[in-house]
């Protein structure tokens, strides 16, 4: 799973069959097409920037979940030490999307004044910041501060970061989106596996377990360093406030080819479909969060080790590796969308059902089972791309749809941590889990018929 926002324009279809590996080693070795040169942009960043910049989008989508999946991992050493309710616990997990949702609006601004680059690198200067204090807080208030810090670097990178795919690698988007995708969900499969036997190895204190994520939060910044001298070659002083290049560093449109340069006047408020996605993503944000936050915790009182219950969500997080590939591709040869959302919901309930009948007899199919659930994620992504025919638009629609999906998702984990409290065990968090994909599976339908935004509004 992966409930960030990443580049939506779909690449086209390559001549021959290459692999993801294959695509990213000729984007390192030649930059873009026909050399360093991106298309109507004029001179391309030299070879050792593209270099630059891969390593520091790797990185950083490395750095883009540790900071949530090693807190669920270690939840309930957590909410002991800090003497935390179950009640602040889902305040704890409801956290993220609200700061992806607040913090993640500013960062077209910054970028405006700063430049992609130097955004990101604050972004994971915040995030080294977040987790390297987050251990030392002595309540809770200090520690949800120190989180919303880290959270708060995550939010404008996962932005940000797409511009940047968009600026050196023009014509490679859907490898290079593919190659951060497939880091991000293997940064929260990382944390979710590694992080109990860490804390076991380095003494047994949630403190060290925790702020041992600081250390790869470190490496992330360095690469960007050097790219503050590229600031004025990235586009950011031309960057619309959407956080899109709407010119180019010579000034002229860049438009995608074939598209208009605006989307038709109207607003999108007004698209039944803007507003069937919107809550499609909030929906599967909500269950990508519930399962971060408290899988392992509902392993664990089931009696399951706290390192299978770690490694349990770990294979939950790494289905998104493959299907992150798999999806969207399936998506756009379909004219509707709809038999894939449903196919995905189904999944989900029949996980969250094996959770209330055999948590720990099933315990890795359901583990797997919820995994593929979670991949409503990338769809989603791929729908929004889909439902607007120009890059404009796509950009409207992205924008109001995570917005207010990620809105939609904040109250999901606190009610779970409610409702675990008030009733002492799991029967009724589940049943709200698996109710939750029954209008995540109509929205998503709705949301996946074949028409435009444009033609609503």
């Amino acid at each position: 799973m992966s409930d960030e926002p990443q580049t939506l324009d779909p690449a086209p279809a390559p001549a021959r069959l290459r692999t993801p590996a294959a695509e990213a080693t000729a984007a390192i070795s030649g930059g873009s097409r026909g050399g360093d040169t991106g298309p109507g942009t004029g001179p391309g960043p030299g070879r050792w920037v593209v270099r630059l910049v891969v390593v520091g989008l790797v990185l950083a989508a490395l750095n883009l979940r540790p900071a949530i999946t090693s807190l669920g991992a270690l939840l309930e050493e957590v909410r002991a030490g800090l003497h935390m309710s179950g009640s602040v616990a889902g305040v704890l997990t409801s956290v993220p999307p609200l700061c992806f949702a607040v913090f993640g609006l500013t960062a077209p601004r910054l970028a405006r004044r700063f430049g992609p680059a130097a955004v990101v690198g604050a972004g994971m200067a915040a995030i080294f910041a977040g987790l390297a204090v987050r251990p030392f807080a002595s309540g809770t208030v200090g520690f949800l501060a120190a989180s919303a810090l880290a959270l708060m670097g995550i939010a404008v990178s996962n932005v940000l970061m797409p511009v940047i795919v968009k600026r050196y690698f023009p014509d490679r988007i859907g490898t290079m989106t593919g190659l951060y995708s497939m880091a991000l969900a293997l940064g929260t499969s990382l944390a979710a596996a590694a992080t109990v036997p860490m804390t076991e190895a380095l003494g047994g204190s949630w403190r060290t377990g925790l702020g041992v994520w600081a250390v790869l939060a470190v490496l992330a910044v360095l690469p960007w360093i050097p790219l503050l001298r590229d600031r004025d070659r990235d586009g950011s002083r031309h960057l619309g406030r959407d956080g899109s290049r709407h010119r180019t560093p010579a000034g002229r449109p860049a438009a995608s080819p074939g598209a208009p340069a605006d989307a038709p006047p109207g607003r999108i408020t007004r698209s039944r479909t803007a507003w069937a996605l919107a809550c499609f993503f909030g929906l599967q944000a909500t269950g990508a969060y519930i399962t971060m936050g408290w899988m392992p915790q509902i392993f664990r009182d089931a009696g399951v080790p706290a390192t299978t219950a770690g490694l349990l969500l770990a294979v939950t997080m790494v289905m998104g590796v493959p299907l992150a590939f798999v999806i969207p591709r399936l998506a756009t040869r379909l004219r509707t969308q709809g038999p894939i959302v449903v196919a995905l919901g189904l999944c989900g309930v029949t996980g969250y059902l094996g959770l209330f009948l055999a948590p720990t007899a099933g315990a890795w199919v359901w583990a797997v089972l919820l995994g593929v659930s979670n991949c409503s994620f990338p769809l989603a992504l791929t729908m929004i791309g889909m439902r607007s025919r120009t890059g404009t638009g796509v950009v409207r629609l992205s924008a109001f749809a995570q917005s207010a999906g990620y809105l939609i998702s904040i109250p999901g984990p606190l009610l779970v941590g409610v409702l675990y409290q008030h009733s002492g065990g799991w029967d009724l968090p589940l049943a709200l889990m698996a109710g939750l994909l029954v209008p995540q599976m109509v929205v998503g339908v709705l949301a996946g018929r074949d028409r435009t935004v444009e033609d609503e509004i």
